[in-house]
């Protein structure tokens, strides 16, 4: 029988270190950049309705970057306790 766990739709079935740490990379990637955008829309509209002047740059530095860092930080140790545990039931 095959044992496998999905999350976020990855079969993490036989996965080595590296596609792991790929997995984190790539779960704070998608943050990273939808929280930008989301960020930078805001600030169009902010602009816009408002007659300010905020630099779009910010959007990325102040919400994007974070929240990257942020999913990264919480993405690695989780996807390695799934590589660990599923090193552990091979055994």
């Amino acid at each position: 029988m095959i044992k496998f766990s999905v999350l976020t739709g990855v079969i993490l079935l036989g996965m080595a270190a590296m596609a792991t740490a790929h997995a984190g990379d790539a779960v704070a990637g998608q943050k990273l950049f939808g929280t930008t955008c989301i960020a930078i829309f805001s600030l169009l509209a902010w602009n816009l309705i408002g007659h300010h002047a905020v630099n779009y740059a910010d959007s990325y530095l102040y919400v994007g970057f974070p929240a990257g860092v942020l999913a990264l930080i919480i993405a690695l140790p989780v996807f390695g306790g799934f590589w660990v545990r599923a090193r552990l039931q091979n055994k």
